[in-house]
């Protein structure tokens, strides 16, 4: 005789042998097709192509045994009118600038025009160097080259104190031989800064003989070669060295006398590289677009002004009804 009780069902017998429990539905919004998609979007600064980020990476990342050291870099770019050099390091907040010169700065040392040449690259280049050196005292152990500008030159070091090391940064720019961001890296090696680098892209660098001219880099570096192309346009076409050089002209600044007057810019940055802060002085008349809030009195007074106006206007209605 069975024990299992006749009244209740075994549970092989049951009804619901066989099948699969179904699945509850979740309660949640159902994903969107997006979010089965692979594609991941970029950062904002590469979509709209301003930022390299393979070489940033390269450029920030410190070694793992220097701890929290930063690492700095040399950036360089190029607007339509200025050159700007930056001494920079990237922290999880933010990069940070720690030195910059601009190539507005240079009609302060005599340069007035053509800030954007080859020259005046060089020449930004130089002053954040100088500038940056000076900040943290190393200006006097580490004085740069002044001499022989077209000779290729490497900071040694020198005493206690190392050099201060940075590495260059071009951002989105060809780095194609006799490019301009060459010449402000150039610049500041010779202001004293410890930047790895070769004489492959200075301007005057033969490819085929793989040697470097110094007298045509000395040439580009003191704007020979701004002043050759100035004093041929002078003879040949004097109505279009008017029109061409004419914010030369304005500023009583000689294209043709460029090279010369470059020996005295650079040594003017030398003597005093420090950037001088212009005091902010509220101007006289200046202008505010927010109406002046007005005291209960003479908000009072503003309202029995309209109600005198508007009992004035029906009073002449009422006179111009009889007429």
């Amino acid at each position: 005789i069975s024990s299992v009780d006749s009244r209740r069902p075994c549970s092989f017998t049951s009804g619901t042998m066989g099948k699969r429990k179904t699945k509850r539905r979740s309660k949640s919004v159902l994903k969107a097709t997006s979010y089965f998609k692979r594609f991941q979007v970029k950062f904002a600064r590469r979509r709209i192509g301003k930022t390299d980020y393979y070489a940033r990476q390269r450029l920030i990342l410190q070694d793992k045994n220097k701890y929290n050291s930063p690492k700095y870099r040399f950036s360089v770019r190029f607007t339509n009118r200025d050159v700007i050099c930056q001494v920079i390091y990237a922290t999880i907040a933010g990069d940070v600038t720690i030195c910059a010169a601009y190539s507005h700065e240079l009609p302060k040392y005599g340069m007035k025009a053509g800030l954007t040449n080859y020259a005046a690259a060089y020449a930004t280049g130089l002053l954040c160097a100088r500038r940056l050196l000076t900040k943290y005292d190393l200006a006097e152990t580490y004085e740069g080259n002044s001499e022989n500008l077209g000779q290729e030159y490497h900071v040694e070091a020198d005493g206690d104190k190392r050099p201060f090391k940075c590495y260059l940064d071009v951002g989105l720019v060809k780095t194609s031989t006799g490019a301009k961001v060459f010449a402000a890296l150039k610049g500041a090696v010779d202001g004293g800064l410890d930047i790895p680098h070769n004489d492959k892209r200075y301007a005057g660098y033969d490819l085929q003989d793989k040697s470097l001219d110094s007298d045509t880099l000395e040439r580009y570096i003191k704007g020979g070669v701004v002043a050759e192309y100035a004093e041929e346009m002078q003879e040949e076409e004097p109505e279009k060295f008017q029109e061409h050089f004419r914010k030369y002209l304005s500023e009583d600044f000689d294209p043709t006398e460029l090279e010369d007057n470059m020996e005295g810019v650079l040594e003017a940055i030398r003597e005093d590289p420090e950037h001088t802060k212009k005091e902010r002085v509220k101007p006289k008349d200046a202008k505010s677009w927010k109406p002046v809030r007005l005291t209960y009195d003479e908000r009072k007074a503003a309202v029995k002004l309209k109600l005198e106006a508007i009992v004035a206007g029906a009073e002449e209605e009422d006179d111009e009804d009889e007429d």
